[in-house]
């Protein structure tokens, strides 16, 4: 069974960053990156497909937000750059096995990380 291991979140004053890492124990995978605000669905954030030449991003986050990944690490990165309290959510990682498609859509995903807060401060 294949898990997805997230970094710890955490605190961080609004215009901060943080970056998050989710690591595969085995696999290469089109990774995505959703969250969760209380009382809300999950959203997409971004996605990256496998070979990382090609990433999508909500509009929200363009600009501020940049998904990487080092392969050879099994990882996926999240650099997450002047954050906004409106960024407060659980994030969330997975991985899909298919074709890079509907890659905003968590039901095409097969494995999802266990989910880390990321909280910002106004």
């Amino acid at each position: 069974q294949v898990q997805l291991v997230e970094s710890e979140g955490g605190l961080v004053q609004a215009g901060g960053s943080l970056r998050l890492s989710c690591a595969a124990s085995e696999g290469t995978f089109n990774f995505g990156w959703f969250r969760q605000a209380p009382g809300k669905e999950r959203e997409f954030v971004a996605a990256i497909n496998r070979s990382g030449s090609t990433t999508y991003y909500r509009n929200s986050v363009k600009g501020r937000f940049i998904i990487s990944r080092d392969n050879a690490k099994k990882t996926v990165f999240l650099q997450m750059n002047s954050l906004k309290p409106e960024d407060t959510a659980v994030y969330y990682c997975a991985a899909d096995r298919g074709i890079f498609m509907q890659w905003a859509t968590p039901g095409v995903y097969d494995y999802w990380g266990q989910g880390t807060q990321v909280t910002v401060s106004s």
